[in-house]
């Protein structure tokens, strides 16, 4: 359904969006800190990651469409925390928007659909790893009532340095 205010709709991600996804992915990888791959994907070689995202269960996949032209504004995910059978209450949540999709509220669309479809699930906990500096992703997680836990320094190294990695959780 789309939301007047902005024009965006936000469904479950299908077998269709994955060209579009991994294209915005793969702008992030280029370009930022934000994730810490740091060689770019083809389609086929996301595949697994959108087929681990079904429409029902803890793993979510939403994308994020312009209600007129249909064209993929931006994605968020819920994913496994951990593959150790304890951490099965627990995921990681990631938003990931279109480079000239900013400042349109996507980022806050997209948690708000996929906090809505986990409430019916067996989670207990968000968590959130934010690549530092990130001040508009800190801003989103805290409208959704992430709460700052810490940080790891250094914990990461592309384009040359060390990048640091502040963690937020939820109560779900």
């Amino acid at each position: 359904m789309p939301t007047p205010r902005t024009g965006v709709q936000v469904r479950p991600g299908v077998e269709g969006d994955l060209d579009a996804l991994t294209a915005i992915y793969n702008h992030y990888v280029r370009e930022t800190a934000i994730t810490f791959d740091t060689a770019i994907f083809t389609s086929e070689e996301r595949r697994p990651w959108l087929l681990s995202h079904p429409e029902d269960g803890p793993h979510r996949l939403m994308v994020a469409t312009d209600s007129r032209s249909q064209e993929i504004l931006g994605y968020a995910t819920s994913s496994p925390y951990r593959p150790k059978p304890a951490y099965v209450t627990s995921v990681e949540v990631s938003v990931y928007v279109a480079p000239d999709a900013g400042r349109r509220g996507v980022g806050t669309l997209l948690y708000d659909a996929l906090f809505k479809s986990l409430a019916g699930e067996d989670v207990h906990r968000a968590y959130a790893g934010i690549a530092q500096p990130n001040e508009a992703s800190e801003r989103l997680h805290a409208r959704f009532g992430f709460r700052y836990v810490g940080t790891f320094r250094e914990v990461g190294r592309k384009f040359g340095r060390h990048w640091d990695v502040a963690w937020y959780e939820k109560d779900l």
